[in-house]
C-alpha cells in the first residue's frame, strides 16, 4: 500500500512539472468588458474572448473600465468558472493602450482628440390649452351678509361658465377666502368695518375659440375679477422631439467645425447626454378683461417657445 501511494505521489509530481513546462505567457490585446461571471471581466479582440481570473489586481487603476483598450500578458489556466464565458486568463502585468492603434487600417502613430459641444435649440409652438380664473368678490357689513351674497353669484357665474364652456371643459373651485375689511387711525387700534368674500373659479378648455365668449359669459353672470388667461401647451412630445433632434443637429454641425480647424474630421460620437429641456412657459394676458364692451371679447393667442440642450463628445481624427 505505502509502494502504491509512492508511486502515485510520483506520478502526480511529474504531471505537474509536465504543466509547469507547458505553461506558456502570452500577451493579450482588446477591450475590457463586464461578464456575466461574478465580478468578471473579460478581454475581448477579434480572436475571442479571455476572462480575467485575477481582475480585482487592477480594478483600482482609473482607465479599469468598461471600452477601454488594454494590453496584457498572463497565462491561460484549465480551470472550470459558473459560466464558462471565454478562456481563462491570470495577468500577470496589465496597462491601457490607446483605441486607434487597435484599430485595423489605422496608422500607428495617430491618436484622436475628444471634442465636447453643445447644441441649442429653440422651437415655437401654438398653444392647445387655456386656463382662465375667474372670480367673484363681494363686500358686506356682517360676514354673513358678503358670505351669501357670494354664494348667490358664484353660483350663477359657474352656471353661466359650464354653459359657454361645454361639456370638455373643466370647471373647479379653486380658492376661497372671507377677509375683515379693518379701517387704521393714528394711535388706536384698527377697526373692522366690513368683510370681504371672495370666491375664485379657474376653468381649463381646450378650445381656444370659446375663451373671449368664457369671459363675457362669466362677467354677464356676475363675475367681477378676472386675473387673466394663460396658454400651454399640454401635447408636447411632438414639439419636445423636435427641439431635442435639433439641438443634436446643432451639437453635431459644432463638432465638424471643430474637426475642420483642427484640420481633421469627426470619426465617432462617444457620449451625448440632454443637458435640459425647458417646458413651454404660458403665455399670459392681464389687460383690463372686466372692462364693459358692446362686443365679444377679442383674445389673441401667441406662440409658445420650447427649448432644448444637447451636450455631445466626439472624437476628432487628424487628417
Amino acid at each position: 500500500m505505502r509502494r502504491l501511494l509512492l508511486i502515485t505521489g510520483v506520478m502526480a509530481l511529474v504531471l505537474g512539472a509536465a504543466s509547469v513546462l507547458q505553461a506558456k505567457e502570452i500577451t493579450v490585446r482588446g477591450k475590457l468588458q463586464k461578464t456575466v461571471e461574478a465580478g468578471g471581466w473579460l478581454i475581448v479582440n477579434d480572436g475571442g474572448k479571455y476572462l480575467i481570473l485575477n481582475a480585482k489586481n487592477f480594478q483600482n487603476h482609473a482607465w479599469f473600465k468598461e471600452s477601454t483598450g488594454v494590453e496584457a500578458v498572463g497565462e491561460t489556466k484549465d480551470v472550470m468558472t459558473t459560466y464558462m464565458e471565454g478562456t481563462p486568463f491570470e495577468a500577470k502585468s496589465m496597462q491601457p493602450v490607446d483605441q486607434a492603434v487597435a484599430t485595423p487600417g489605422r496608422d500607428d502613430n495617430r491618436r484622436v482628440t475628444r471634442v465636447m459641444v453643445g447644441g441649442d435649440s429653440i422651437v415655437k409652438a401654438q398653444p392647445d390649452t387655456a386656463i382662465l380664473t375667474i372670480s367673484v368678490v363681494t363686500q358686506g357689513r356682517r360676514a354673513i351678509d358678503a358670505q351669501q351674497e357670494n354664494a348667490a353669484k358664484t353660483d350663477a357665474v359657474v352656471r353661466a361658465l359650464k354653459s359657454a364652456a361645454g361639456a370638455g371643459a373643466e370647471v373647479k373651485t379653486s380658492g376661497y377666502s372671507l377677509q375683515p375689511q379693518r379701517m387704521y387711525k393714528e394711535g388706536q387700534p384698527p377697526t373692522i368695518t366690513g368683510y370681504e368674500a371672495r370666491n375664485s373659479v379657474t376653468i381649463t378648455t381646450g378650445e381656444l375659440n370659446k375663451v373671449g365668449n368664457i369671459i363675457d359669459a362669466a362677467a354677464e353672470a356676475g363675475s367681477n375679477d378676472i386675473s387673466g388667461i394663460a396658454f400651454t401647451l399640454r401635447q408636447d412630445r411632438q414639439a419636445r422631439d423636435q427641439a431635442l433632434s435639433e439641438a443634436t443637429k446643432e451639437a453635431m454641425n459644432k463638432a465638424r467645425v471643430v474637426a475642420t480647424a483642427l484640420g481633421g474630421r469627426v470619426v465617432r460620437v462617444v457620449e451625448v447626454q440632454e443637458e435640459g429641456f425647458r417646458p413651454p412657459i404660458p403665455i399670459y394676458q392681464t389687460e383690463a378683461l372686466m372692462a364693459k364692451r358692446d362686443v365679444s371679447t377679442p383674445i389673441e393667442i401667441g406662440s409658445l417657445e420650447i427649448t432644448s440642450r444637447v451636450q455631445l463628445i466626439a472624437e476628432v481624427e487628424p487628417g
